[in-house]
């Protein structure tokens, strides 16, 4: 299983994958986005590889991992990119490490106060899921059948008791909070209040898809990033 989808040269943006993904889920949008913003893909435990043993899997510890790995890949301050709960992770690096970010995208950011539970949030991906274009699905179980979902009831635990408001707050690089319409588990009320933490952030929905937008519509996702980050 690969940690590390490259870019052709030094990345002006690096992606995290989601939660059980790997970085197969970013693929899409990296290839699209080639020319104009450079993005590597960047797999970290839980996101992408399975979990050793005693790894630390809350978003602090993990985005430290993610700007240790920066060093290596990039020649100064990146995008990032974050999907589902791997949002927290980039943000809180960009909170944490000022210096190696310039700007914050996060698809479907997690998790919406309104649903701490797992009860609450399952019902929410169960709506959400009946929205997600049938054709990707075998893509995404096999991603899922790839990582074994190593880690995913911890990492999962600690993203729910993690304020993405405030590690939002804690930085102050433009941020573009993007969304698809049928998605419940990141929904219109919660990225409003996200967007309403400081200035400098952006809130779009696309026209398409539910919560897997970097892997259902990447051309979508592509050009709001073009035009947010245009280079």
């Amino acid at each position: 299983m690969s940690d590390l989808l490259p870019a052709p040269g030094p990345p002006s943006a690096v992606a995290v994958p989601g939660l059980g993904l790997t970085v197969r889920g970013w693929r899409g949008v990296a290839a699209r986005l080639d020319g104009t913003l450079p993005t590597a893909v960047v797999a970290l435990p839980a996101f992408g590889l399975r979990v050793p043993r005693g790894t630390r899997l809350d978003p602090p510890s993990l985005a430290d991992r993610l700007v240790e790995r920066l060093r290596d890949l990039a020649t100064g301050p990146v995008v990032l990119c974050g999907h589902s709960a791997s949002c927290q992770v980039v943000a809180e690096a960009a909170r944490r490490h000022p210096a190696a970010v310039r700007g914050l995208v996060l698809v479907g950011p997690t998790t919406d106060p309104r649903a701490p539970t797992w009860p609450s949030l399952a019902g929410r991906w169960l709506r959400t899921a009946a929205h997600e274009d049938p054709r990707r699905v075998p893509g995404i179980v096999g991603q899922y059948v790839a990582t074994r979902l190593s880690g995913f009831g911890r990492t999962m635990d600690a993203a729910r008791r993690h304020d993405l408001r405030a590690a939002l707050a804690g930085s102050r690089v433009p941020v573009l909070l993007v969304r698809g319409p049928h998605d419940r588990l990141a929904p219109a009320a919660w990225l409003a209040e996200l967007a309403a933490v400081r200035a400098g952030i952006t809130v779009v929905t696309t026209a398409h898809g539910a919560h897997m937008v970097p892997l259902t519509h990447p051309d979508e996702l592509a050009g709001v990033c073009r035009e947010q980050f245009p280079g």
